[in-house]
């Protein structure tokens, strides 16, 4: 931002001085040429009436010595021609007397009575001249015509130095304006800087640096005093939330126990007809304390500031199937590891496994017997995903979700209609929140055949999006008995 503003500062500023200096620049340049031809047909005009003077008392021979003097002193080339345009006397070196000039430039006009100003290119004088011919005597009478001649060398040299003094005092101008102008944005952009750090810190959970509320302009002190406020209470906010997940976990887990173990003792002096009724308590009350757990597990991923890391997804995948492999045998399911060999991904330390076992939970729920559950792992380069993305696929051979159900099935505690298992409705929304914390993203797709997909997208370890993330408390949620 401060670049910007520097930017637009010296961009305005540079604006302003091509407005003045460079019609300033071209008026001058106009002028000097005006005031220089001016000075020059006054000067011939002069030289012509003490010509003619000459002339009429036949002092002809006076005129070179008069020529070569004026040319002196003015630094001009004197060419003097009678009335049928015969050169009488020329200043320049190779002249000759005698020649017919009556067609050379500005010549014809002053013949006629008409002085004639004119620039042109001379290559024998060296370049660019300015000439001035003025006749010498009335229209009715010419006796002569004086043309003298001026290299504008000399003029433009000036005209030039004078566009340098005017680019040096420019660029003395532009870089006194840098200077103020980087004082004046780094004025306005150093508590912008503040802010922009104090709200990073906020979003990793602890505000360690509040900005100044004493420096910049007054409306981004007024603006750090009400960020300073905000974030004190979004921090005592979250630190009430954690510690009521941390003190739920604990009260509530004593009186579920008690209400269980009371519900158990009641066994024996039950009627056998009543022991349904009671199973059915004890199921809702399990299905209770998963919940709570659920959801406390929620709260403190949801409360806590977390750090993604480098993670061996294919190893992880391998270790949490051989975990499901017995309680998949035990329901007559297989397990299918395939993919990558070596897949390393961004995930938060022991979210992978959680999201594993969630979702090998939730297949296994509803695969029949003698079904297949496949665990495949993508190698970004094999995903062909822009950007380039790992990906997790858990399919299995079961009912499948229509496409309204795979879109609400994230929602927390929703369940199919038909469901006919005790799920808590949390297992998804833990998935789903332990994947973005990872930078990753889940979905649901159908599998082909039947079933359901669980597609995992995850980010590769190479890619530096969370490299640059400060240290952070990463606290584990609890695992539960995962459902959709």
């Amino acid at each position: 931002m401060t670049r910007r503003l520097l930017l637009s500062h010296l961009s305005l500023m540079l604006f302003v001085l091509l407005a003045l200096e460079v019609p300033f620049g071209v008026f001058y340049a106009r002028s000097e040429l005006s005031r220089f031809s001016h000075a020059a047909q006054q000067g011939a005009m002069t030289l012509a009436e003490v010509c003619e003077d000459k002339m009429e008392h036949g002092l002809a021979a006076d005129l070179p010595g008069l020529a070569r003097a004026y040319g002196r002193r003015t630094g001009s080339r004197v060419l003097v021609a009678d009335r049928r345009g015969i050169v009488l006397t020329d200043t320049a070196a190779r002249a000759r007397a005698g020649r017919d000039v009556s067609a050379e430039p500005g010549v014809p006009a002053a013949l006629r009575g008409r002085p004639a100003v004119g620039t042109g290119s001379d290559p024998s004088a060296g370049g660019a001249v300015l000439f001035v011919a003025v006749p010498g005597g009335s229209d009715a009478a010419v006796a002569c015509v004086v043309r003298t001649t001026y290299l504008l060398r000399p003029l433009t040299s000036k005209v030039h130095a004078t566009w340098l003094v005017l680019a040096a005092a420019g660029l003395g101008v532009l870089a006194a304006v840098s200077v103020i102008g980087f004082a004046l944005a780094r004025s306005v952009t150093r508590p912008l800087q503040a802010l922009e750090r104090a709200t990073a810190q906020l979003a990793e959970g602890r505000l360690t640096d509040p900005p100044a509320a004493d420096r910049g302009p007054p409306e981004l002190r007024r603006l750090a005093v009400s960020f300073t406020r905000t974030a004190t209470r979004l921090q005592h906010l979250l630190q009430a939330q954690q510690a009521f997940a941390s003190e739920a976990s604990h009260q509530l887990k004593t009186p579920l126990t008690s209400l269980r173990l009371r519900l158990e003792n009641f066994e024996p002096h039950l009627a056998p007809c009543a022991r349904d009724s009671l199973d059915q308590a004890l199921g809702e009350l399990e299905r209770l304390s998963r919940m709570v757990q659920g959801l406390l597990a929620l709260a403190r991923l949801e409360n806590s500031a977390i750090r993604p890391e480098a993670v061996d997804l294919q190893a992880v995948v391998a270790d949490r199937a051989a975990i499901w492999a017995a309680f998949a045998d035990e329901q007559d399911v297989g397990l299918v590891v395939s993919g990558a060999a070596a897949v390393r991904v961004w995930a938060v330390p022991g979210a992978l496994e959680q999201i594993v076992d969630n979702l090998l939970s939730n297949a296994l729920r509803v695969s029949p017997p003698g079904t297949v559950i496949t665990l495949a792992t993508v190698a970004p380069e094999e995903a062909g995903r822009t950007p380039a993305m790992a990906e997790l696929h858990v399919t299995d051979q079961g009912p499948g979700m229509t496409e309204a159900e795979r879109q609400r099935a994230f929602d927390r505690f929703w369940r199919a209609a038909d469901a006919d298992h005790d799920g808590t409705g949390l297992g998804l929304p833990m998935v789903r929140h332990l994947t973005r914390a990872g930078g990753g993203e889940v979905t649901l797709e159908a599998a082909p055949g039947g079933g359901l997909d669980a597609v995992v997208l995850l980010r590769p370890a190479g890619n530096r999006a969370h490299r640059e993330h400060g240290p952070a408390d990463v606290v584990p949620a609890s695992r539960p008995t995962p459902a959709r």
